[in-house]
């Protein structure tokens, strides 16, 4: 069993997981069970934060996973964020100290702001993000994809009506030809296509799955890498979209989306 995979180096010289569990969206219950079958699978970067409402469960599992002898708090990656009604000077430690007691833990090994920025970002096939990968090279900043898979259930959410979402109109980038045709070449999933594409651009991953075959599944991606010219076949994809336009800023004078709302 891999344990820990690959990892980057950040700026300060830390080296943190390439690999690592995302969180958001998975209750309390759900929660538990992810990250005992993710620790167990080899995973040792855990990402987090205090308005995904998870950190005391998510406390609760690392604990329990400590004490059995089942792995060593210094060989967890544990990642939690800071949520924007505690951005003033003043608030900040309490945060903190509020998502240390849910974790149980004496530290975290990253903690940062959710917004406005903090270098966790949409990036998948569908949204690649050159430009800011580039200017985050330049100056050696490490960026974290979210909806690296191109977050197929909200690709395909549609109302109750029956409606697909107007800001979704491409396909989900699992369907995409070219990602079947390398997961039928390497006997991957196309979920490991994708999650290759983005980590042999030196960027680390943190998909989120409740589902333990799945996390297990995720985590089965050393064993290969795409080819430079594999990386420019599945880029020729004429898909552009990005997924999360954080709708609660929509009008506000700063929404740095506003140019790029469907809706």
């Amino acid at each position: 069993m891999t344990v820990g995979g690959p990892t980057i180096t950040l700026s300060n010289g830390v080296k943190m997981p390439q690999v690592g569990l995302g969180t958001w969206q998975s209750s309390p219950a759900e929660v538990k069970g992810a990250v005992k079958a993710a620790i167990e699978a080899g995973y040792r970067l855990i990402d987090t934060a205090a308005c995904y409402q998870n950190e005391g469960a998510i406390g609760d599992v690392i604990h329990e996973l400590i004490q059995a002898g089942k792995v060593k708090r210094e060989d967890l990656f544990i990642t939690t964020k800071l949520w924007v009604t505690h951005l003033h000077p003043d608030d900040i430690e309490s945060a903190i100290r509020e998502s240390l007691r849910l974790l149980q833990l004496d530290y975290v090994d990253l903690y940062i702001p959710h917004m406005p920025t903090c270098f966790n970002v949409e990036l998948h096939l569908y949204w690649p993000q050159h430009e800011l990968h580039e200017i985050c090279k330049k100056h050696n900043i490490s960026i974290t994809s979210y909806a690296t898979l191109g977050s197929p259930g909200r690709v395909n959410f549609k109302l109750p009506s029956g409606v697909k979402l107007e800001w979704a109109p491409a396909p989900a980038d699992m369907d995409d030809p070219n990602v079947k045709k390398l997961a039928e070449k390497y006997k991957k999933t196309p979920a490991q296509i994708l999650l290759r594409y983005v980590m042999d651009r030196n960027i680390a991953v943190i998909p989120k799955s409740v589902n333990p075959s799945r996390i297990v599944e995720n985590f089965q991606v050393f064993d290969f890498k795409l080819t430079p010219d594999e990386i420019k076949e599945l880029e020729t994809t004429p898909h552009r979209q990005r997924l999360f336009l954080q709708d609660f800023m929509e009008g506000h004078p700063e929404d740095a989306f506003a140019s790029e709302r469907k809706h």
